[in-house]
Formats: structure tokens, sequence, C-alpha cells
């Protein structure tokens, strides 16, 4: 097991120290032009606003046939009509419990291997190797050894999104992990802290960035590994309803369903950012 000052890296400050004060002084007028800042309301929803409305014209001018992507307002009409059948309720409440749960255990299995891998040197030495050696390999391209030992049911299905969570969440946390300032530890070593406060009072904490920015990755790759599992002999999901349009040529249903894919992916993005913010607002205290 490694020390306390093991599980974080020093990180050089002399250069910082040793810096002019009027170079600091000189840089942030710059820093404030080039830093993310605080957006506007409703800055988030610009971007999809011009594709929509982009959408709109070339619908509306002819430039695109309605064969090979329906028109906005069409797609609007069979949303009412999927949902008036029922259809569209029931295919998307599937969806979501698959996404959830493979999601729900992505987290939980990445998060407890960066926890051994970044608290251990043995634990490193044993789990980052493999985990590096699966990011290396698409979580898509198990899928024939994965249709094989599991079938076509829905463990193959959660599992594929769960082999497409873990690896972000545990990449994030366990470079938080270790990216954790080694003033602290010192500061830790001070007070006199046992090892199992220093994880639970500094280490954890110090992770949380790491691990939320992991959870952004590991959200769209849950949709995106579900996009793909569903249209496998699925019987439901929002990917079953796509693939069955496309063997009739229904291009209105498959926009609806890929439409519905971008919401998910974009609120569900939204939701991990809100988290981010509340989270995370202890470092904005301190930055201040």
């Amino acid at each position: 097991m490694t020390t306390l000052t093991d599980i974080a890296r020093p990180r050089q400050s002399s250069t910082l120290a040793e810096a002019p004060v009027s170079l600091a002084s000189d840089e942030r007028p710059l820093a404030k032009r080039l830093g993310p800042g605080r957006r506007r309301q409703g800055a988030a929803a610009l971007g999809p606003l011009v594709l929509l409305a982009a959408w709109v014209a070339g619908s509306a001018s002819g430039v695109l046939d309605p064969r090979t992507l329906s028109a906005p307002w069409t797609v609007v009409t069979t949303t009412a009509e999927l949902v008036a059948d029922g259809r569209l309720q029931s295919n998307l409440a599937v969806s979501t419990q698959r996404a959830g749960l493979g999601l729900l255990l992505g987290i939980l299995f990445g998060a407890a291997l960066a926890l051994v891998s970044g608290l251990s040197r043995v634990g490193e030495s044993l789990v980052d190797g493999p985990v590096q050696i699966k990011r290396a390999i698409p979580s898509l391209a198990l899928l024939p050894l994965l249709i094989l030992w599991l079938g076509i049911g829905e463990p193959m299905k959660v599992i594929t999104i769960t082999l497409g969570v873990f690896v972000p969440i545990y990449i994030q946390t366990h470079s938080g992990l270790r990216g954790i300032e080694s003033k602290y530890v010192e500061l830790a070593q001070t007070v006199g802290l046992s090892r199992a406060a220093f994880v639970r009072k500094v280490i954890l904490p110090g992770a949380l960035p790491g691990f939320l920015l992991g959870l952004r990755f590991a959200v769209t790759a849950a949709w995106l590994s579900l996009v793909v599992v569903e249209q496998i002999n699925s019987t439901s999901g929002i990917g079953y309803m796509m693939e069955l349009a496309r063997t009739y040529g229904q291009t209105d249903v498959i926009v609806v369903g890929l439409v519905l894919y971008g919401l998910l992916g974009l609120l569900s993005d939204g939701a991990v950012r809100l988290l981010q913010r509340r989270a995370l607002s202890w470092q904005r205290t301190l930055n201040s």
C-alpha cells in the first residue's frame, strides 16, 4: 500500500513563485478574455436552435428531399401519432431503463477500480494495465463475443453499455486521485490524520472533479452504446422502433428516434453539468 505521500504527486511550483508580480498582473486581462466565464441564460440552446432553423429552411425551400430527411412539421405530426398509440412512451421507457442500468453499473465498477488502483501501488499494477487494454478495444468490437456468451437478451445489452461507461469513469477518477496536490498530503501528515480520515476528507473530495468529468463522458457513452445494441434483434426500445421503420421506409419515424436520442443526450449532459456546478461550488469559493 502506498503512503500518504505516494498518493499525490508533487507539482512544481518554484517557477510560479519566482515569477515577477508584474507578469501576473499583466496576464489578468488576458485570462478574463480567454477564460470560460459565466455563460448567459439560454446560451446552450443557441446551437440547437440554429440547427433547427437550417432544417426548417431547407425543408421549406425544397433543398432537403422529404424522402431523404423528413420536414420538421412531419416529424412533429409523426411524434404526436406515436404518442397517441402509446408506442413512443413504451419504447422510450425501455431504452431509458437499459441506459440507466448500464450507466449505474458502469459508474460503480469504474469508481471501484479507480479507488483500488489510485490508492494502492499493487492495485495499480493489477488493474491499470487491463483497463488500458480495454480502453484500446471499442466496446462495440466485443459485441460478437458478448452475443456468443450471453445471447441477444437484456444482459448482453446492459453489459455492453456498462463496458462503454466504466472506462471514462475509471480514467478520470484515477487521474483525480493521482493529481491531489502534495501540500494537502503534507497538511494531513502535519495534523496527524489517519489514512482512513485522509482518504475521506482529502482524497475523495479532491478526486470529485475528475469523477464528474468522467461522468459526462460516461453519459454520452451510455447513449452511444444503447443506439447500437437496440438495433441487434431487439423487440423494444427506440432503436428497435427505428430499425422497424427502416424496414418499411418510414424516414419520419427514424428522424423521431434520432431527435429523441439527441434530446436524451443533451438533457443528461446538462444534468451532469448542473451537478458539477452544485458539487464543486467550494472550488469557486477557494479560488475567489
